[in-house]
């Protein structure tokens, strides 16, 4: 796999490889599934792969949560020992080969889930290994090691209205750090932040306020001059994003059925265990001459990725010619998905195919949700949120699908209350990073290097986290640090000439998470 092994890459892999607990986490495009197949491809540990959908966990070749521990979403912590008698012995022979546990897409996992997988991972080892593992019922997963993957900017778990009253009276939020068992996995947080996926310094910049709820109204104003409300696409092969699937059916079959020619019809063979709702396109697919299409998954030799928007040039009867965006045309053959379980193969865990699902690795793709393009790249993008965001992340996510702004056409302008924010991420995201960041150099460290500074009247560079989990590298000269008051709230700050405004401005000190004094060669 030809990849970038930038930096933070490599000390995510470092971190991993030493046996911490990672949550890895960054913005659309910064390269987090890349990270997951190459740290694959590299590690000798023995690692299971989780996802909470049936579509993530064919993503990655692994298997979802639920059924690797043999839960259906209505059971709860009462049914365990249900569980244990159905499942137990499988589980125990698998769990206590692993070193590590994967989870990916977890801002998707619910609190009560994470809980869930927990308990019944402890109850494993102090049911099923007899004395030698007992002691493993102490600790959080067994004593597993874990890796979590996600973006808690983008798509949140599902909360249906019927549980929302007493899921929030059992757990602060949905999200997986509520879970009760979160405080003691001494998770390692890591944030990827080069973007591959744009380019445009300021499309990015636009991009990274909406996703932590600080879009301005000049942000706002330049997005909607991509408003044209009549807009049809001509050459380009657009994307029509938006909420709801019943939007989204009526356009790909209403555009289908515009083209002249034949259909043609290609039917999907399931084998074995492949459940109805994890098929990742129609069991039935038909096509005609002309067909936006996308597909979904990535070719062994980079012909095309997951996500690719094509047209459909030639039908055959099991072979579809597409033409590409850059007017490449490509053959495309039948695709088996794999439905796979995790066993014991000796002293080594393997996957086993439980099930396969057949199928050329297409979709109708005038129109996708908002929902079913998270992780998808797109070049050109129409997108209609008229009825608005109904979900945190929703507009994030349906923005930073496109590369570039002038990939962007908007149905409906975009608005400031299509913004949704979660401050439970916000405050999560701040706090770790705070308190992780004073690990690495203590307050008193900082405190310490401030006031030297402004003895010796010395340059330094800071790296400094808002509130709202923006973080900046600043210059600064420091004039005076102390006892400052804001909105009736008294707090340490330091006050300071910074080089990038020249002006002088007003730190928190706790919020500096670094702090260096710069060598003359760096002033």
């Amino acid at each position: 796999m030809n990849i970038e092994i930038n930096e933070g890459f490599q000390q995510v892999y470092d971190a991993l490889e030493k046996g911490e607990n990672v949550f890895l986490t960054g913005r659309a495009g910064t390269g987090k599934s890349t990270f997951l197949r190459y740290f694959l491809e590299q590690t000798q540990k023995h690692c299971v792969v989780l996802a909470p959908t049936g579509v993530a966990a064919l993503n990655v070749e692994g298997q979802t949560i639920h059924s690797f521990y043999g839960i259906f979403p209505a059971h709860t912590l009462e049914d365990i020992p249900e569980i244990l008698k159905r499942k137990g012995d499988r589980l125990y022979e698998v769990l206590s080969h692993l070193d590590m546990i994967i989870i990916d897409e977890i801002s998707m996992v619910r609190a009560d889930l994470l809980d869930m997988v927990d308990t019944l991972t402890r109850r494993v080892f102090a049911d099923f290994g007899g004395k030698k593992t007992k002691y493993r019922q102490t600790l959080p997963f067994g004593g597993i090691q874990l890796f979590f993957i996600g973006d808690l900017y983008q798509l949140p778990p599902v909360v249906t209205s019927r549980e929302k009253e007493i899921f929030s009276s059992l757990y602060e939020s949905p999200y997986f750090f509520s879970a009760r068992c979160y405080s003691q996995l001494n998770m390692k947080l890591y944030e990827l932040e080069k973007v591959y996926r744009q380019k445009d310094t300021l499309f990015i910049g636009i991009l990274n306020r909406i996703r932590n709820g600080t879009v301005t109204d000049e942000d706002i104003a330049l997005l909607n001059k991509r408003v044209n409300p009549g807009f049809t696409p001509q050459e380009k092969q657009y994307v029509y994003l938006t909420t709801h699937n019943d939007i989204v059916d009526e356009i790909n079959q209403s555009e289908l059925e515009k083209l002249p020619g034949k259909k043609h019809v290609y039917e999907g063979l399931i084998e074995g265990d492949f459940p109805q709702k994890d098929i990742p396109t129609d069991e039935v697919l038909t096509l005609k001459k002309g067909a936006q299409v996308m597909f979904l998954v990535n070719h062994p030799w980079g012909l095309w990725v997951n996500g690719s928007i094509g047209r459909v040039i030639f039908c055959r009867e099991e072979v579809v010619t597409v033409e590409l965006e850059d007017g490449t045309e490509v053959d495309v053959e039948p695709y088996t998905w794999v439905n796979y379980h995790y066993e014991i193969e000796g002293k080594t865990v393997k996957k086993k195919a439980m099930g396969k699902f057949t199928q050329l690795p297409l979709r109708l793709a005038w129109g996708i949700t908002i929902h079913k393009s998270q992780g998808k790249t797109f070049s050109h993008v129409f997108l209609d949120m008229g009825r608005g965001a109904f979900a945190t992340g929703q507009t994030y996510v349906a923005l930073s699908r496109v590369t570039s702004l002038e990939g962007l056409v908007l149905k409906h302008p975009i608005k400031k209350s299509h913004v949704k924010i979660d401050w439970h991420i916000i405050r999560f995201m701040t706090g770790t990073k705070y308190a992780q960041a004073h690990t690495l150099q203590s307050l008193e460290t900082k405190r310490e290097i401030l006031l030297q500074a402004i003895r010796t009247q010395s340059t330094l560079e800071i790296v400094y986290l808002k509130s709202d989990d923006t973080k900046s590298v600043r210059k600064i000269l420091p004039r005076w640090m102390g006892e400052m008051e804001y909105h009736n709230k008294s707090f340490e700050g330091l006050r300071a000439l910074c080089f990038q405004t020249n002006e002088e401005r007003t730190f928190r000190v706790d919020r500096i998470l670094e702090v260096h004094i710069l060598s003359e060669e760096k002033k």
